[in-house]
């Protein structure tokens, strides 16, 4: 068996593809066909461009429905399910967000007024996104509503390349998206993927470890981008229904098959907390996770073996 590996940069992040396949030559057009398909999604997916499908939408919110592909339409309801299950703590509404009261650097030292901050996300809802599946419209009903798909993309797109590395001859590989990754077979020697879970506070060691096989792993955390206030450290994540930066959690880590989902249940685990974000993962079925507090204490959903 052949391995390669490129990293590059895609959607504004790091990615990195290894396909295993029976020949270097079939190892090398995995890798390429998996790359192509990240830049066809992003072209889809990016806010950075007005002529894609979701500048589009963003254009005339409030003014009328926008037609899209079915895989943007599908995406988008997929995306209104988890803002369900979470209770609005995963919103693809959140490029509505008023960002003047947020900056997370070493020049932020106080809170925004709450009543300011509940202004800044008046705009957040993702039951303002209107779906009609027969027409395949998408239409926000607010002028000045914006999707982003932050939260969800590399996770999607993750996912997409998987599927077309393997159908290209990647019989293994992985696909890592700043952190967000799927894998799926072994490695060329036969010995399973094994994913480190970062420490917190030393990004370059681990805080624990575990295998995978036929997974996908997603990572948020408060350790990349803060504001330390009051002697207390605030997540550059904000809570979408207060407007108030989360705390108390340092990273959130989910693991399940689908990159897309795991990616999209990272943030709302930060926002809604280690109680009710366990209790909500500990429901779904096959999706496990594991939280760091800012106490550095290791939380995990019940079926989580760490080596």
């Amino acid at each position: 068996m052949f391995n390669h590996t490129e990293v590059l940069k895609l959607m504004g992040n790091r990615f990195e593809f290894t396909a295993v396949a029976q020949s270097k030559s079939a190892a090398f057009f995995a890798v390429e066909v998996g790359i192509n398909e990240v830049r066809r999604i992003e072209n889809l997916l990016t806010t950075f461009n007005e002529t894609s499908v979701t500048a589009q939408i963003n254009e005339y919110a409030g003014i009328k429905p926008v037609q899209v592909p079915a895989e943007v339409f599908e995406l988008i309801f997929r995306a209104s399910k988890i803002s369900d299950i979470t209770q609005g703590a995963f919103d693809i509404t959140y490029g509505s967000i008023d960002k003047k009261y947020w900056n997370f650097d070493t020049h932020m030292e106080t809170l925004p007024d709450i009543k300011k901050a509940k202004k800044a996300v008046r705009l957040i809802d993702y039951n303002k996104v209107i779906l009609k599946r027969k027409e395949q419209t998408v239409f926000l009903q607010n002028k000045g509503m914006r999707l982003g798909f932050g939260g969800i993309g590399k996770g999607y797109a993750a996912d997409k390349a998987k599927m077309v590395m393997e159908e290209n001859g990647a019989c293994c590989g992985v696909v890592n998206a700043a952190g967000d990754l799927t894998a799926w077979g072994t490695q060329k020697d036969g010995s399973p993927w094994t994913i480190g879970i970062a420490d917190p506070n030393a990004k370059n060691a681990l805080f624990s470890k575990f295998e995978i096989n036929n997974m996908s792993v997603a990572t948020s955390g408060n350790y990349e981008k803060f504001a330390i206030i009051n002697g207390r450290k605030y997540s550059h994540t904000i809570n979408p229904r207060t407007g108030m930066p989360a705390h108390g959690i340092k990273s959130a880590t989910v693991i399940c098959q689908s990159g897309e989902l795991a990616d999209a249940l990272t943030t709302p685990l930060i926002v809604m907390g280690i109680e009710a974000g366990l209790h909500m993962i500990n429901q779904l079925t096959g999706i496990e996770a594991i939280i760091i507090d800012d106490k550095n204490r290791l939380f995990h959903s019940k079926n989580i073996n760490l080596l």
